[in-house]
């Protein structure tokens, strides 16, 4: 019986010595080491991944609600359009001798008429001034002469849909808007990029995830095409 347990005992030391004299001198640390940096870029992705989602919930709210409108915007009565004219003389303030001073017309045009955007381009031709407006679903035209200063100003509104739609795509819009869009594209990709960090590392659904990426990638690939040709 002692003679048995004593070979059993060789038998394994033997197996647990060619265990070891397979494995590299530092594989054992490697091993620990990769766990850790593995686990702790898992911590991280999960935790950008699920406050940035948070973050950034109303934006991208707002961008896909907003993307539906624009692809339809005669859902919510996106085709009202209201335009309103007004007709003055400007006050003799905005003379700067045989000119005037366009920001003095902008400033009374906002003061009287309660007009809004940024202004697009101005100019004078001759007699004639002419400065324009545009915002969001909005647009203002100002023609006045030099001499008389009266002016004509017409006001195009269009309704919230269309406000919208114009913020979706950035149209006539602000730089602090622009930065928005911006903000709001890159939370989106850190997102998306986290999101497939956090499917990679888990091993039971990797392949999986990677076989919907691929679905994914391919449907938009073939989408694509067909609105191209």
């Amino acid at each position: 019986m002692a003679d048995t347990s004593t070979a059993t005992d060789d038998r394994l030391a033997a197996r647990l010595e060619a265990q070891r004299s397979r494995k590299s001198p530092g594989s054992t640390s490697d091993s620990k080491s990769g766990g850790r940096f593995s686990a702790r870029a898992q911590r991280w992705m999960r935790w950008a991944h699920v406050y940035l989602s948070m973050a950034a919930f109303a934006i991208i709210g707002f961008f896909g609600a907003t993307g539906l409108l624009l692809n339809h915007p005669g859902w919510l009565g996106g085709e009202e359009l209201v335009t309103t004219l007004e007709a003055g003389t400007l006050p003799e303030s905005v003379r700067a001798g045989d000119e005037v001073e366009f920001l003095l017309v902008s400033e009374f045009l906002r003061s009287e008429h309660g007009v809004v955007g940024e202004v697009t381009n101005f100019d004078q031709v001759g007699n004639e001034g002419s400065i324009n407006y545009t915002g969001p679903a909005y647009g203002a035209s100002a023609r006045f002469d030099v001499v008389t200063l009266e002016y004509s100003l017409r006001v195009t509104e269009e309704n919230l849909v269309n406000a919208m739609r114009d913020l979706h795509t950035g149209s006539d819009t602000n730089v602090v808007w622009d930065l928005a869009i911006d903000a709001s594209a890159v939370l989106l990709l850190v997102v998306s990029v986290t999101g497939l960090g956090i499917q990679l590392f888990m091993r039971k659904r990797r392949a999986r995830a990677l076989g919907w990426l691929v679905l994914g990638a391919a449907i938009s690939a073939l989408l694509v095409w067909f609105t191209l040709v």
